[in-house]
């Protein structure tokens, strides 16, 4: 049976969305499943843009919300090649579909409650919107699940009736559903009872650390970690049974001494949890880093492949003190052009921007300038892109290349004129790469054309051909033309002819 396109949705179509899919389920699959019911429209089954597996989720659209409602009354909960599957209406608005408001979580929860027992037992609080138990895949409960109410209070009353109650066998925790990248590190009153011992000498054992912490409470299990030999690696974990006195131990014999160590004692903590904390500890010292030598640092580019660490250091001496100066390379150890100098005070970077940009440094003219952050300099290219943006910064201006001999081109107002050069410089289009400096590089010059004599023979005069961008007074690109004139110039050459010296320049 053929499937409905889902690429051009009327404005009235109704979506919902079909989660927990089977991998193996295609749009045909997930249409056939469907197509039962009245109004359908268009299925479509997400899929991996690079890969092509699917996402194991979809979506079902209807031409009616009657019919897109009682499509997800009779197929959520439904089995679908073997796997419950989730039908839910479709949220278009990614801000509504993050904001986590009624979303709750369950945990402890008996092998027996399923997705559909969740649901009966929460919907008397409000109207649920979307209902899940984890799963295994042979499809046996994880003993969590989540429940997504329509209102916050709902979720509210929901948790408060529900939270710390028999349900079976087993108490239930009933909280706010939280990202985990916010329930990664817990509040500082947290109340744990697992304990992280290090720094333990090769002789202390189970016997040892049972005698020297059960004066704090009752110690349910204990284990020093060892290795294949049975050797200790210096370390173990100790479990309370009362957090308080999980606590008492910890602020007691952290920094104690025991043996010939010194014991290092903690609430253990997840792998996740510890990576977390050394990651923010990380960035909180580059932040520092970078507020403290913010302009300090020297970003140069356009850097020679010759060049070393030691010759750009020796270099940027002479402006001040260096503390660090490193050329960034590739894998392969291939100078890539640019690098950081970081000097010991502002005022010595601002001097080394000011003496070395468009300085020539083995052939090539250096770009000097602080450096910025990545999002520093993207909010500036930002701002510099909306000034040029038409209608913004007034009439475009005529871009011209630098490091040429100079060039002609026309001014807004029609009048040709020349760009004049400075000696012993780059050559540089006015507005364009500001702080371009005289270095002693001279540009490169163009041939002079000499005229040995005029013709022996009268010529009748030379009929001018119009130029193509200005046939009928017309150009292609404005009201004006741009007209490219060479500069001849005389190195302390003479003319031969004695008829009209004039005819030496020439334009065309």
């Amino acid at each position: 049976m053929a499937v409905p396109s889902a690429v051009t949705l009327p404005a009235s179509t109704v979506s919902l969305y079909v989660g927990d899919l089977h991998p193996d389920i295609t749009d045909g699959t997930l249409f056939d499943a469907f197509n039962e019911f009245k109004g359908i429209s268009s299925v479509r089954v997400c899929r991996d843009s690079s890969t092509g597996r699917s996402l194991c989720y979809g979506y079902v659209n209807f031409s009616s919300l009657q019919d897109a409602h009682f499509a997800m009354e009779k197929m959520n909960h439904s089995t679908l090649n073997g796997k419950m599957i989730r039908v839910t209406w479709s949220l278009r608005d990614p801000d509504a579909r993050k904001s986590g408001v009624g979303n709750v979580f369950v945990k402890n929860l008996s092998e027996s409650i399923d997705s559909v027992g969740l649901q009966e037992l929460y919907q008397k609080f409000g109207n649920v919107i979307s209902c899940k138990v984890a799963t295994f895949e042979d499809g046996k409960s994880m003993g969590y699940g989540f429940v997504q109410f329509e209102s916050e209070e709902s979720a509210n009353a929901a948790i408060e009736k529900l939270d710390n109650t028999m349900i079976g066998d087993k108490e239930i925790y009933v909280g706010k559903f939280m990202k985990k990248c916010d329930r990664v590190l817990p509040s500082p009153d947290v109340k744990y009872t697992n304990l992280y011992v290090k720094n333990l000498d090769p002789d202390i054992n189970e016997e040892v650390l049972q005698e020297k912490f059960s004066e704090f409470g009752k110690i349910a299990c204990l284990v020093v970690a060892r290795d294949e030999n049975g050797t200790s690696r210096g370390f173990g974990f100790l479990n309370f049974e009362c957090p308080d006195d999980a606590k008492k131990a910890m602020e007691s014999m952290n920094g104690s001494q025991l043996g010939s160590k010194v014991l290092y004692v903690a609430r253990a903590q997840k792998k996740v949890e510890r990576e977390q904390i050394l990651r923010n500890q990380f960035e909180e010292r580059r932040k520092e880093q970078i507020m403290k030598y913010k302009a300090s640092n020297v970003y140069v580019k356009n850097i020679d492949d010759d060049v070393t660490d030691d010759e750009l250091r020796d270099l940027f001496s002479l402006c001040g003190t260096i503390t660090s100066a490193k050329l960034m390379r590739d894998d392969k150890g291939i100078n890539k052009g640019f690098g950081f100098v970081c000097f010991s005070a502002p005022e010595e970077a601002a001097k080394a921007v000011g003496t070395f940009h468009g300085y020539m440094f083995h052939r090539k003219p250096l770009y000097v300038a602080i450096a910025q952050r990545k999002e520093d300099r993207q909010a500036q290219l930002q701002l510099q892109y909306a000034q040029r943006m038409p209608g913004l910064a007034g009439p475009s201006t005529v871009v011209l290349p630098g490091g040429y001999p100079p060039l002609y081109y026309a001014s807004p107002t029609g009048f040709v004129s020349q760009v004049p050069l400075r000696p012993g410089m780059m050559h540089q289009p006015l507005g364009l790469r500001p702080g371009w400096r005289a270095n002693g590089f001279a540009p490169p010059t163009r041939p002079v054309f000499q005229y040995s004599s005029l013709p022996l023979f009268p010529t009748a005069p030379r009929q001018t051909r119009p130029n193509r961008g200005q046939m009928n007074g017309n150009t292609f690109g404005g009201s004006h033309s741009v007209t490219y004139v060479p500069q001849l110039q005389q190195q302390n050459q003479t003319v031969t002819s004695s008829k009209d010296q004039s005819n030496s320049d020439w334009t065309s």
